[in-house]
């Protein structure tokens, strides 16, 4: 292949294609280590569905950056796949780290141990709830609640935004509400999993909940918040068509497809310690064994 013969805009594209391989690549083999050594299927799945989250992104956006010249209904469909993606992954951690505490909703199982611990709530939850409470079944089931709602109002507000783009009657205010909504939806869904991680700090230690944790969060706030300031930079003239290579119309999605392409990669070797197969290969029990010796 000659590059010296190849576009910037070429270039660009193949640069993306190749980190997008690169996401692939290692969440594959990540993907491959936990099904060799299936050893616990309701944790590995859910392992599984969040690890999926980068390629997933990364394949997204790069869709959206090859038809950038698309609708904006066909942007808002891809913002969807990814943010109802989000979703189910919110909610999968969540059952990851109930399944590391013997927690199960379903069977009303609550390990004695953690029973009637207290759960500290911060403003502005404290308007809806107790400041306090102790921990039980129901404020366990209201916790899987709030991660849930996420769930089932995001692909909602989707198929109400795409429908309403379609037939042309999409006004400025009913985006900001839809937006409003869906903002405070996902932030309630992540105090949910902080708070959960706060009272069993402890016990979760050994699971490195914070590096995995990191790994969804990273993706949710970089995919927002830049997002957010590419756009007011759009808007605000600083970025304009000819600062970039692409002979493009939607200047801001073509950057926002690029960037989550790039941080996709990161996210995706992230993952590999994040969530690696050694307490399921038996390399962690090994690693103990030859401590006490």
């Amino acid at each position: 292949m000659d590059f010296s013969k190849m576009d910037r805009g070429q270039i660009t594209l193949f640069g993306c294609g190749f980190c997008v391989l690169l996401s692939l690549h290692f969440t594959v083999q990540l993907l491959s280590q936990h099904l060799f050594y299936w050893k616990n299927p309701k944790e590995q799945k859910a392992i599984i569905i969040i690890i999926l989250m980068a390629p997933i992104y990364a394949v997204d956006s790069y869709v959206g950056l090859l038809d950038i010249q698309g609708s904006k209904a066909f942007f808002t469909f891809l913002d969807s796949v990814k943010e109802c993606y989000e979703a189910l992954v919110i909610a999968k951690f969540l059952a990851l780290m109930y399944s590391y505490l013997k927690i199960s909703i379903s069977k009303n199982i609550v390990p004695d141990e953690v029973k009637g611990r207290e759960i500290h709530h911060s403003f502005p939850m404290t308007l809806f709830v107790p400041r306090t409470a102790r921990l039980d079944h129901r404020n366990l089931v209201l916790l899987k609640h709030w991660t849930w709602q996420f769930v089932i109002i995001r692909p909602i507000c989707s198929i109400l935004m795409i429908t309403l783009q379609m037939l042309g009657i999409y006004p400025n205010w009913l985006s900001w509400t839809i937006t409003i909504i869906l903002n405070i939806s996902v932030s309630l869904a992540l105090y949910s999993l902080v708070l959960f991680y706060h009272v069993f700090a402890k016990e979760l230690a050994p699971h490195k909940p914070l590096a995995k944790f990191l790994c969804i969060k990273g993706v949710v706030f970089f995919c927002f918040w830049q997002g957010i300031v590419l756009d007011m930079l759009v808007s605000a003239g600083v970025i304009r068509s000819h600062h970039f290579w692409l002979d493009v119309e939607h200047i801001q999605e073509a950057f926002q497809n690029i960037l989550v392409i790039l941080e996709m990669v990161v996210f995706s070797v992230l993952q590999q310690y994040a969530y690696h197969v050694g307490p399921y290969s038996g390399e962690v029990e090994t690693k103990m064994l030859k401590k006490r010796e």
